[in-house]
């Protein structure tokens, strides 16, 4: 008998025996992380336990915005997340909506320290938690699909790391136990197919609590039945620009009897949020195999997608699927969210800066661009170069016609059930415990956090404007003396940077793999700052030019005119069309002058932003639209000879932007 049949049957014999469930115990939130155990790999950083890092300042106020829009009270106006919910025992939706939600509520709920919003993640938790099955198998009846359990798990390990109810981790064990028996004859299928490395991230989760070396052998179960994201991106890439309907079979009718089409490979492995969620399949099977190949494979994979769909915000165009590089094509909402959870792990994985720098370009320009000010409606698609949010067709291959206006759900709502992980998340992983014993500051934000390290209890207070300003200070106050390694991120962008500690200037400094290290004593009221040299610059892109000042890329608005489409009770889908000329270049000889102002309110409002940069353009002759959209910018720009000024605004401010201009100087 081989040994992975050996694996299944004793699986099964668990289960019908009555499984024994291997003790964890329930960590305080302010605890260290678990390091892995044995045989698997030791990593660079460990996420902190939820609940360790709670915002301050402006990203505080950005989390308040989420709670009290659709973040908060998105289940008072909208079914699938309303009373009926099959996660809640209803007749409801019954698939991934309940648990998308939860991923970011839960988070957000903690963090703000909310009653309300923990009462109403926790009505889903104790249904989850109190009705699986006696062979392990936990959610809905309705359906028996993996994948929106892949989602649920996430929620339940956060949800231990917040609270150490004991009731998680025997149904996290038994639900393993069941899936090693149950899927040598239910094997993944479409989504859970292609996003089998999420469900191993929490095994690895639990392997580290627990001990369960059958585990194990689900991880490696679950990845030979997994799409093998690696190999695609290894050898001669096969999708070098907006992929067709012909390409993906979309053009050809459902076969009776088959999945659809859309639910098979190649589609699928070239659906944008797929490959958002792809973004972490390496590093994370890294720490399974130790193999530094393993480990390095995020880099061939995002190298081939900024060479081939790469958008100035540190996204992949993917209107649903991979589009090209043209700044008129969009990317969803749902794969923004998920690139920043990707890169967060792989962050974790291998201690690299530069994921940490992409990070915070997404999360900083990309996904609060997608929200209005008060984050009660969204875009499905947002687009670099929006010139309207239309009921129109757009430059999507397989999209819908409201897919960029602003709405309860436009398109499709799995963007309106999973965007709540976004801001969330990033402050969970503003900071990061380091293999050595020490913290590491891996992205940028106000914050504060506490925390056990070197057998000592810290409070640590990060205050900043980042990344509208470029200095970060950190207080310490440890509960006595103690000696560790504090690691701080240097972005890439930054044209050095200078530390000082307790006012005294840090000299020679070096940054070894993006990261300065100060091993010392650390005392109650030591205090770090950091200065970045950030100055505005233009990027050349193989298709025209953007404008960028550290983390932020800085966008041309349009006038707006909002027109209300149809209400939706609390929230309301909204149309926008342009109200001024958008056919601009930046000046050959341009410079610009930053204007700094207090964040006010909304941190990225378009009617009091933190931060513009004043310069000079000139109107471009010859770029016309197609369709509703703008043409990609002209190779050889007509410039109109008169020059005007123009006021650039962070992306995420104005909805209507060109962010990609046309190359017309030095870049």
């Amino acid at each position: 008998m081989d040994v992975k049949r050996r694996v299944f049957l004793a699986g099964a014999a668990a289960i019908s025996s009555g499984l024994r469930i291997p003790a964890a115990q329930a960590a305080p939130a302010t605890a260290a992380p678990p390091a892995n155990r044995a045989p698997l790999a030791r990593q660079p950083f460990y996420p902190l336990p939820a609940g360790t890092i709670r915002p301050a300042g402006w990203l505080r106020r950005q989390l308040e915005i989420q709670a009290t829009g659709m973040g908060g009270r998105i289940d008072e106006i909208w079914p699938d997340l309303g009373p009926d919910s099959g996660w809640l025992g209803g007749s409801g939706e019954s698939w991934e909506r309940g648990p998308y939600f939860l991923d970011g509520l839960l988070p957000l709920a903690w963090m703000l320290d909310d009653a309300a919003l923990k009462a109403k993640a926790q009505k889903f938790i104790d249904w989850t938690l109190d009705n699986a099955a006696p062979g392990g198998m936990f959610g809905p009846r309705s359906n028996d699909d993996w994948w929106p359990r892949m989602v649920m798990l996430k929620v339940l390990t956060q949800y231990h790391e917040l609270t150490g109810d004991p009731r998680v981790i025997p149904v996290m064990t038994r639900y393993f136990h069941h899936q090693l028996a149950e899927m040598p004859k239910r094997p993944l299928r479409d989504w859970g197919r292609f996003r089998w490395q999420d469900e191993v991230a929490s095994v690895l989760w639990l392997y580290n609590r627990t001990g369960d070396a059958a585990l194990l052998d689900l991880a490696h179960l679950l990845k030979d039945q997994g799409f093998d994201w690696q190999a695609l991106f290894a050898g001669d890439y096969p999708y070098r620009g907006k992929v067709t309907k012909a390409q993906i079979g979309l053009d050809q009718p459902d076969k009776p009897g088959e999945a659809p089409n859309g639910l098979k490979e190649p589609a699928l492995s070239v659906h944008g949020v797929n490959n958002a969620q792809a973004l972490k399949a390496s590093p994370v099977w890294a720490i399974l195999s130790g193999k530094e190949s393993d480990r390095q494979a995020i880099h061939r994979q995002l190298a081939v997608l900024d060479q081939y769909h790469g958008l100035p915000i540190a996204m992949p165009a993917a209107d649903e699927h991979l589009a090209g590089r043209s700044p008129s094509q969009g990317v969803e909402l749902c794969a923004i969210v998920e690139a920043m959870y990707s890169l967060e792990i792989a962050l974790a994985v291998t201690g690299d800066a530069a994921l940490g720098d992409r990070i915070e370009r997404i999360a900083y320009n990309a996904l609060q661009a997608t929200f209005t000010d008060d984050m009660w409606a969204h875009q499905y698609d947002q687009q670099p170069n929006q010139i309207r949010c239309t009921h129109a067709e757009g430059p999507w291959t397989t999209n819908g016609p409201e897919a960029n206006i602003f709405g309860l759900e436009p398109n499709f709502g799995c963007c309106t059930a999973n965007f709540h992980q976004g801001w969330p998340k990033l402050v969970a992983s503003l900071w990061m415990a380091t293999a050595e014993g020490g913290l590491a500051a891996t992205l940028y934000g106000p914050c504060e956090l506490k925390t056990t390290v070197a057998g000592a209890s810290l409070h640590l207070r990060e205050t900043t404007e980042y990344p509208f300003r470029d200095s970060v200070t950190i207080e310490m106050t440890p509960d006595r003396p103690i000696r560790f390694p504090l690691k701080l991120r240097m972005p890439g962008w930054s044209d050095g940077a200078s530390i000082s500690i307790n006012g005294q200037q840090m000299a020679g400094a070096q940054a070894h793999q993006g990261f300065v290290t100060i091993d010392r004593d650390w005392h109650a009221g030591d205090r770090i700052t950091i200065h970045f040299a950030a100055k505005p610059r233009r990027v050349a892109t193989p298709d025209g030019s953007f404008v960028e000042l550290g983390p932020l890329v800085f966008a041309l608005p349009i006038d707006e005119q909002w027109h209300k489409l149809r209400d939706h009770g609390l929230t309301a889908d909204w149309e926008i069309q342009p109200k001024s000329e958008w056919r601009y270049a930046l000046a050959p000889d341009a410079c610009f002058e930053l204007v700094d102002r207090p964040i006010g309110p909304t941190p990225f409002s378009r009617s009091n932003p933190p931060v513009a940069l004043v310069t000079r353009g000139q109107r471009v002759v010859n770029w016309p639209q197609q369709g509703a959209d703008a043409a990609p910018p002209p190779e050889v720009p007509q410039l109109d000879p008169a020059t005007t000024t123009l006021i650039l605004l962070p992306y995420a401010a104005p909805k209507l932007r060109i962010t990609a201009f046309p190359r017309t100087g030095p870049s």
